[in-house]
Protein backbone atom coordinates (compact mmCIF):
# COMPACT_ATOMS: atom_id res chain seq x y z
CA UNK A 1 0.00 0.00 0.00
CA UNK A 2 1.28 3.45 -0.88
CA UNK A 3 1.90 6.14 1.70
CA UNK A 4 -0.92 8.35 2.82
CA UNK A 5 -1.67 11.37 0.72
CA UNK A 6 -1.25 14.59 2.66
CA UNK A 7 -3.93 16.98 1.37
CA UNK A 8 -2.13 19.94 2.95
CA UNK A 9 0.55 19.68 0.29
CA UNK A 10 -2.05 20.25 -2.43
CA UNK A 11 -4.40 22.59 -0.56
CA UNK A 12 -1.46 24.91 0.07
CA UNK A 13 -1.30 25.51 -3.69
CA UNK A 14 -5.04 25.97 -4.18
CA UNK A 15 -6.27 29.48 -4.93
CA UNK A 16 -8.77 30.26 -2.14
CA UNK A 17 -11.02 32.24 -4.44
CA UNK A 18 -11.19 29.46 -7.06
CA UNK A 19 -11.95 26.38 -4.97
CA UNK A 20 -14.52 24.07 -6.55
CA UNK A 21 -16.73 21.48 -4.85
CA UNK A 22 -16.91 18.09 -6.57
CA UNK A 23 -18.94 14.95 -5.91
CA UNK A 24 -19.67 11.60 -7.49
CA UNK A 25 -22.93 12.25 -9.36
CA UNK A 26 -25.21 9.93 -7.41
CA UNK A 27 -26.85 9.50 -3.99
CA UNK A 28 -27.08 13.02 -2.45
CA UNK A 29 -24.88 14.88 -4.96
CA UNK A 30 -27.65 17.29 -6.01
CA UNK A 31 -27.92 18.59 -2.45
CA UNK A 32 -24.14 19.12 -2.39
CA UNK A 33 -24.15 20.96 -5.73
CA UNK A 34 -27.16 23.12 -4.88
CA UNK A 35 -25.72 24.13 -1.52
CA UNK A 36 -22.34 24.87 -3.05
CA UNK A 37 -23.90 27.19 -5.64
CA UNK A 38 -25.81 29.01 -2.88
CA UNK A 39 -22.45 29.83 -1.30
CA UNK A 40 -20.84 30.92 -4.57
CA UNK A 41 -18.66 27.87 -5.27
CA UNK A 42 -18.09 26.30 -8.67
CA UNK A 43 -19.25 22.69 -8.87
CA UNK A 44 -17.95 19.61 -10.67
CA UNK A 45 -20.02 16.48 -11.25
CA UNK A 46 -18.01 13.27 -11.54
CA UNK A 47 -20.30 11.21 -13.79
CA UNK A 48 -20.34 7.65 -15.07
CA UNK A 49 -21.28 6.93 -18.69
CA UNK A 50 -24.93 5.92 -18.81
CA UNK A 51 -25.78 7.70 -15.56
CA UNK A 52 -25.02 11.30 -16.53
CA UNK A 53 -28.30 12.43 -18.14
CA UNK A 54 -29.98 13.59 -14.94
CA UNK A 55 -27.05 15.80 -14.07
CA UNK A 56 -26.74 17.19 -17.59
CA UNK A 57 -30.38 18.27 -17.42
CA UNK A 58 -29.93 19.94 -14.02
CA UNK A 59 -27.03 22.08 -15.18
CA UNK A 60 -27.97 25.23 -13.28
CA UNK A 61 -26.25 23.78 -10.20
CA UNK A 62 -23.35 22.11 -12.05
CA UNK A 63 -20.59 24.08 -13.76
CA UNK A 64 -18.42 21.27 -15.12
CA UNK A 65 -18.60 17.55 -15.80
CA UNK A 66 -16.13 14.70 -15.84
CA UNK A 67 -17.58 11.74 -17.76
CA UNK A 68 -15.83 8.49 -16.82
CA UNK A 69 -16.32 4.90 -17.94
CA UNK A 70 -16.68 4.01 -14.27
CA UNK A 71 -16.88 6.02 -11.07
CA UNK A 72 -13.77 4.22 -9.83
CA UNK A 73 -11.81 5.87 -12.66
CA UNK A 74 -11.76 9.05 -10.58
CA UNK A 75 -8.44 7.77 -9.17
CA UNK A 76 -6.85 7.66 -12.64
CA UNK A 77 -4.10 10.29 -13.08
CA UNK A 78 -5.97 12.13 -15.86
CA UNK A 79 -9.08 12.60 -13.70
CA UNK A 80 -7.10 13.61 -10.63
CA UNK A 81 -4.96 16.04 -12.61
CA UNK A 82 -8.12 17.68 -13.93
CA UNK A 83 -9.68 17.99 -10.47
CA UNK A 84 -6.47 19.30 -8.94
CA UNK A 85 -6.22 21.89 -11.70
CA UNK A 86 -9.71 23.05 -10.78
CA UNK A 87 -8.82 23.39 -7.08
CA UNK A 88 -11.39 20.71 -6.31
CA UNK A 89 -12.46 19.31 -2.95
CA UNK A 90 -14.49 16.09 -3.13
CA UNK A 91 -17.52 15.71 -0.87
CA UNK A 92 -17.98 11.96 -0.22
CA UNK A 93 -21.33 10.21 -0.39
CA UNK A 94 -22.33 6.54 -0.21
CA UNK A 95 -21.86 6.04 -3.95
CA UNK A 96 -18.32 7.41 -3.66
CA UNK A 97 -17.55 4.78 -1.01
CA UNK A 98 -19.22 1.88 -2.82
CA UNK A 99 -18.12 2.50 -6.40
CA UNK A 100 -14.64 3.94 -5.89
CA UNK A 101 -13.87 1.64 -2.95
CA UNK A 102 -12.27 2.22 0.42
CA UNK A 103 -8.79 1.02 -0.55
CA UNK A 104 -8.64 3.28 -3.61
CA UNK A 105 -10.00 6.25 -1.66
CA UNK A 106 -7.46 5.82 1.10
CA UNK A 107 -4.34 4.91 -0.88
CA UNK A 108 -4.78 6.05 -4.50
CA UNK A 109 -6.88 9.22 -4.45
CA UNK A 110 -4.74 12.35 -4.54
CA UNK A 111 -7.50 14.94 -4.24
CA UNK A 112 -8.57 16.50 -0.92
CA UNK A 113 -11.72 14.91 0.51
CA UNK A 114 -14.00 16.96 2.74
CA UNK A 115 -14.18 15.03 6.00
CA UNK A 116 -12.29 12.00 7.24
CA UNK A 117 -11.97 9.50 4.36
CA UNK A 118 -10.37 6.95 6.70
CA UNK A 119 -13.64 6.77 8.63
CA UNK A 120 -15.76 5.81 5.59
CA UNK A 121 -15.03 2.08 5.78
CA UNK A 122 -16.42 1.98 9.32
CA UNK A 123 -19.89 2.21 7.79
CA UNK A 124 -19.74 -1.55 7.16
CA UNK A 125 -21.17 -4.11 9.54
CA UNK A 126 -18.49 -6.76 9.08
CA UNK A 127 -14.70 -6.85 9.10
CA UNK A 128 -12.22 -5.50 11.64
CA UNK A 129 -13.42 -1.93 11.10
CA UNK A 130 -17.18 -1.55 11.49
CA UNK A 131 -19.74 0.78 12.98
CA UNK A 132 -20.49 -1.50 15.93
CA UNK A 133 -16.98 -0.69 17.10
CA UNK A 134 -17.76 3.03 16.96
CA UNK A 135 -21.08 2.67 18.79
CA UNK A 136 -19.54 0.50 21.50
CA UNK A 137 -16.69 2.97 21.98
CA UNK A 138 -19.28 5.76 22.27
CA UNK A 139 -21.42 3.83 24.74
CA UNK A 140 -24.41 4.12 22.42
CA UNK A 141 -27.00 1.36 22.63
CA UNK A 142 -27.33 -0.78 19.51
CA UNK A 143 -29.20 -4.04 18.82
CA UNK A 144 -27.74 -7.26 20.20
CA UNK A 145 -25.54 -9.02 17.61
CA UNK A 146 -25.68 -12.76 16.94
CA UNK A 147 -22.45 -14.31 15.64
CA UNK A 148 -23.98 -17.76 15.14
CA UNK A 149 -27.50 -18.36 13.73
CA UNK A 150 -27.90 -21.26 16.18
CA UNK A 151 -27.78 -18.72 19.03
CA UNK A 152 -30.91 -16.90 17.83
CA UNK A 153 -33.36 -16.82 20.74
CA UNK A 154 -35.72 -14.01 19.69
CA UNK A 155 -36.92 -12.19 16.56
CA UNK A 156 -34.01 -10.88 14.47
CA UNK A 157 -33.38 -8.81 11.38
CA UNK A 158 -30.79 -10.23 9.00
CA UNK A 159 -28.71 -7.86 6.86
CA UNK A 160 -26.93 -9.39 3.88
CA UNK A 161 -25.82 -8.23 0.40
CA UNK A 162 -28.50 -8.51 -2.27
CA UNK A 163 -27.79 -11.24 -4.83
CA UNK A 164 -28.37 -9.13 -7.97
CA UNK A 165 -28.24 -5.54 -6.75
CA UNK A 166 -24.87 -5.87 -5.06
CA UNK A 167 -24.68 -2.30 -3.80
CA UNK A 168 -27.98 -2.84 -1.98
CA UNK A 169 -28.50 -4.74 1.23
CA UNK A 170 -30.98 -7.56 1.47
CA UNK A 171 -32.97 -7.59 4.70
CA UNK A 172 -35.32 -10.15 6.14
CA UNK A 173 -36.92 -10.77 9.52
CA UNK A 174 -36.96 -14.13 11.28
CA UNK A 175 -38.98 -14.84 14.40
CA UNK A 176 -36.64 -17.58 15.66
CA UNK A 177 -33.78 -19.89 14.63
CA UNK A 178 -35.94 -22.28 12.62
CA UNK A 179 -37.58 -19.40 10.79
CA UNK A 180 -34.12 -18.01 10.00
CA UNK A 181 -33.04 -21.18 8.19
CA UNK A 182 -36.42 -21.53 6.45
CA UNK A 183 -36.37 -17.99 5.07
CA UNK A 184 -32.68 -18.11 4.23
CA UNK A 185 -33.26 -21.21 2.09
CA UNK A 186 -36.26 -19.61 0.33
CA UNK A 187 -34.41 -16.37 -0.43
CA UNK A 188 -31.43 -18.28 -1.82
CA UNK A 189 -33.74 -20.35 -4.02
CA UNK A 190 -35.46 -17.15 -5.21
CA UNK A 191 -32.08 -15.53 -6.03
CA UNK A 192 -32.63 -12.68 -3.56
CA UNK A 193 -29.46 -13.55 -1.65
CA UNK A 194 -26.46 -15.79 -2.33
CA UNK A 195 -25.61 -18.83 -0.24
CA UNK A 196 -21.94 -17.83 -0.08
CA UNK A 197 -22.89 -14.47 1.49
CA UNK A 198 -24.53 -16.12 4.50
CA UNK A 199 -21.22 -16.25 6.39
CA UNK A 200 -20.97 -12.45 6.18
CA UNK A 201 -24.57 -11.80 7.19
CA UNK A 202 -25.19 -9.47 10.10
CA UNK A 203 -27.84 -10.85 12.44
CA UNK A 204 -29.30 -8.31 14.84
CA UNK A 205 -31.96 -8.40 17.50
CA UNK A 206 -35.17 -6.98 16.03
CA UNK A 207 -35.94 -3.74 17.88
CA UNK A 208 -39.49 -2.54 17.22
CA UNK A 209 -40.24 1.17 17.32
CA UNK A 210 -40.31 4.38 15.30
CA UNK A 211 -37.49 4.81 12.78
CA UNK A 212 -35.58 8.07 12.28
CA UNK A 213 -32.48 9.16 10.36
CA UNK A 214 -30.81 11.95 12.34
CA UNK A 215 -28.43 14.15 10.34
CA UNK A 216 -25.66 15.83 12.31
CA UNK A 217 -22.81 18.15 11.41
CA UNK A 218 -19.53 18.40 13.33
CA UNK A 219 -18.18 21.87 12.62
CA UNK A 220 -14.45 22.49 12.92
CA UNK A 221 -14.85 26.20 12.18
CA UNK A 222 -17.49 26.72 14.88
CA UNK A 223 -16.30 23.96 17.21
CA UNK A 224 -19.69 22.38 17.81
CA UNK A 225 -21.92 19.43 16.94
CA UNK A 226 -25.14 20.46 15.22
CA UNK A 227 -28.35 18.49 14.70
CA UNK A 228 -29.57 19.78 11.34
CA UNK A 229 -32.40 17.55 10.20
CA UNK A 230 -34.36 14.33 10.59
CA UNK A 231 -35.88 12.17 7.87
CA UNK A 232 -37.34 8.72 7.37
CA UNK A 233 -36.79 6.09 4.68
CA UNK A 234 -39.22 4.99 1.99
CA UNK A 235 -38.37 1.39 1.14
CA UNK A 236 -39.41 -0.84 -1.75
CA UNK A 237 -41.22 -3.13 -1.89
CA UNK A 238 -41.95 -2.85 1.83
CA UNK A 239 -43.76 0.47 1.33
CA UNK A 240 -46.25 -1.02 -1.11
CA UNK A 241 -46.70 -4.16 1.00
CA UNK A 242 -47.64 -2.08 4.05
CA UNK A 243 -50.35 -0.29 2.06
CA UNK A 244 -52.18 -3.58 1.53
CA UNK A 245 -54.80 -4.88 3.95
CA UNK A 246 -53.70 -7.41 6.56
CA UNK A 247 -55.67 -10.20 4.90
CA UNK A 248 -53.89 -9.66 1.57
CA UNK A 249 -50.51 -9.43 3.31
CA UNK A 250 -51.12 -12.84 4.88
CA UNK A 251 -52.15 -14.32 1.53
CA UNK A 252 -48.98 -12.98 -0.13
CA UNK A 253 -46.58 -13.94 2.64
CA UNK A 254 -45.47 -17.19 1.02
CA UNK A 255 -45.33 -15.77 -2.51
CA UNK A 256 -43.78 -12.33 -2.11
CA UNK A 257 -40.30 -11.63 -0.77
CA UNK A 258 -40.58 -8.29 0.99
CA UNK A 259 -37.40 -6.26 0.47
CA UNK A 260 -36.27 -3.08 2.22
CA UNK A 261 -34.40 -1.26 -0.54
CA UNK A 262 -34.16 2.46 0.04
CA UNK A 263 -35.88 4.38 -2.77
CA UNK A 264 -36.69 7.72 -1.14
CA UNK A 265 -37.07 9.72 2.05
CA UNK A 266 -39.63 11.90 3.79
CA UNK A 267 -39.21 14.69 6.36
CA UNK A 268 -39.72 14.01 10.06
CA UNK A 269 -39.40 15.68 13.42
CA UNK A 270 -39.01 14.10 16.84
CA UNK A 271 -40.57 15.08 20.17
CA UNK A 272 -38.54 17.79 21.85
CA UNK A 273 -38.02 15.82 25.06
CA UNK A 274 -35.88 13.37 23.06
CA UNK A 275 -33.59 16.00 21.55
CA UNK A 276 -31.31 16.11 24.59
CA UNK A 277 -30.52 12.42 24.19
CA UNK A 278 -29.91 12.90 20.47
CA UNK A 279 -27.42 15.67 21.24
CA UNK A 280 -25.73 13.39 23.78
CA UNK A 281 -25.47 10.60 21.21
CA UNK A 282 -24.03 12.98 18.63
CA UNK A 283 -21.40 14.27 21.07
CA UNK A 284 -20.46 10.77 22.16
CA UNK A 285 -20.15 9.57 18.58
CA UNK A 286 -17.85 12.46 17.66
CA UNK A 287 -15.65 11.87 20.71
CA UNK A 288 -15.45 8.11 20.04
CA UNK A 289 -14.51 8.54 16.39
CA UNK A 290 -11.67 10.87 17.32
CA UNK A 291 -10.27 8.24 19.66
CA UNK A 292 -10.48 5.49 17.04
CA UNK A 293 -9.79 7.23 13.71
CA UNK A 294 -7.91 10.53 13.89
CA UNK A 295 -8.93 13.25 13.20
CA UNK A 296 -12.44 11.87 13.87
CA UNK A 297 -15.68 13.08 12.32
CA UNK A 298 -15.49 16.18 10.15
CA UNK A 299 -18.71 17.61 8.78
CA UNK A 300 -21.85 15.52 8.20
CA UNK A 301 -22.76 12.18 9.73
CA UNK A 302 -26.02 10.36 10.36
CA UNK A 303 -27.28 8.04 13.07
CA UNK A 304 -30.17 5.82 12.03
CA UNK A 305 -32.15 4.91 15.09
CA UNK A 306 -35.29 3.48 16.62
CA UNK A 307 -37.34 4.99 19.43
CA UNK A 308 -38.94 2.16 21.42
CA UNK A 309 -42.25 2.14 23.27
CA UNK A 310 -40.31 3.00 26.44
CA UNK A 311 -38.70 5.98 24.65
CA UNK A 312 -35.31 4.31 24.62
CA UNK A 313 -33.13 5.17 21.61
CA UNK A 314 -31.34 2.35 19.79
CA UNK A 315 -28.95 3.11 16.91
CA UNK A 316 -29.05 0.42 14.22
CA UNK A 317 -26.97 2.03 11.45
CA UNK A 318 -24.37 4.75 10.95
CA UNK A 319 -23.32 6.94 8.01
CA UNK A 320 -19.96 8.71 8.60
CA UNK A 321 -20.68 11.10 5.67
CA UNK A 322 -23.65 12.95 4.17
CA UNK A 323 -26.83 10.91 4.60
CA UNK A 324 -29.04 9.67 1.81
CA UNK A 325 -32.10 11.63 2.88
CA UNK A 326 -30.74 15.17 2.81
CA UNK A 327 -32.10 15.82 -0.70
CA UNK A 328 -35.58 16.31 0.80
CA UNK A 329 -34.39 19.65 2.25
CA UNK A 330 -32.53 20.73 -0.88
CA UNK A 331 -33.46 24.29 -1.83
CA UNK A 332 -35.69 24.83 1.20
CA UNK A 333 -33.45 24.01 4.14
CA UNK A 334 -34.06 21.75 7.11
CA UNK A 335 -36.17 22.38 10.18
CA UNK A 336 -33.55 22.38 12.95
CA UNK A 337 -30.94 24.28 10.93
CA UNK A 338 -32.99 27.48 11.28
CA UNK A 339 -32.40 27.38 15.03
CA UNK A 340 -28.65 27.74 14.40
CA UNK A 341 -28.54 30.14 11.47
CA UNK A 342 -31.78 32.11 11.67
CA UNK A 343 -32.85 30.63 8.34
CA UNK A 344 -33.33 27.09 7.05
CA UNK A 345 -30.33 25.66 5.20
CA UNK A 346 -29.73 22.29 3.57
CA UNK A 347 -26.93 19.90 4.48
CA UNK A 348 -25.31 20.66 1.13
CA UNK A 349 -25.25 24.35 1.95
CA UNK A 350 -23.99 23.62 5.48
CA UNK A 351 -20.99 21.84 3.94
CA UNK A 352 -20.32 24.81 1.68
CA UNK A 353 -20.61 27.23 4.61
CA UNK A 354 -18.00 25.22 6.53
CA UNK A 355 -15.59 25.28 3.60
CA UNK A 356 -16.20 29.00 3.12
CA UNK A 357 -15.60 29.78 6.80
CA UNK A 358 -12.44 27.68 6.90
CA UNK A 359 -11.09 29.49 3.84
CA UNK A 360 -11.63 32.78 5.66
CA UNK A 361 -10.36 31.67 9.09
CA UNK A 362 -7.47 29.50 7.92
CA UNK A 363 -8.76 26.08 8.99
CA UNK A 364 -9.18 24.64 5.47
CA UNK A 365 -6.37 22.13 6.01
CA UNK A 366 -8.18 20.81 9.11
CA UNK A 367 -11.36 19.78 7.28
CA UNK A 368 -9.87 17.62 4.51
CA UNK A 369 -8.04 14.29 4.37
Amino acid sequence: MSTRFNPRDLIAHYEPGRIAIAAVASHSALDVFDGAKDEGFRTIAVCQVGREKTYMRLNTVIDEYIILDSFKDVVKPSAMDYLAGKNAIIVPNRSFSVYVGYDAIESELRIPVFGNKYLLRYEERTGPKNYYMLLQEAGIRHPRIYRDPDEIDRPVIVKIPHARKRVERGFFIAVDRDDFYKKMKRLVNNSVIRKEDIVSASIEELVVGAHFNVNYFHSIARKRVELLSIDRRIQSNLDGFLHLTASIQLELEEYLDVEMIEVGHEPATIRESLLEKLFDYGDRFVDACKRIVEPGVIGPFALQLIVTKDLDIVVYDVAPRIGGGTNIYMGIGSQYSKLYFGKPISMGRRIAIEIHECIESGCLQEIVT
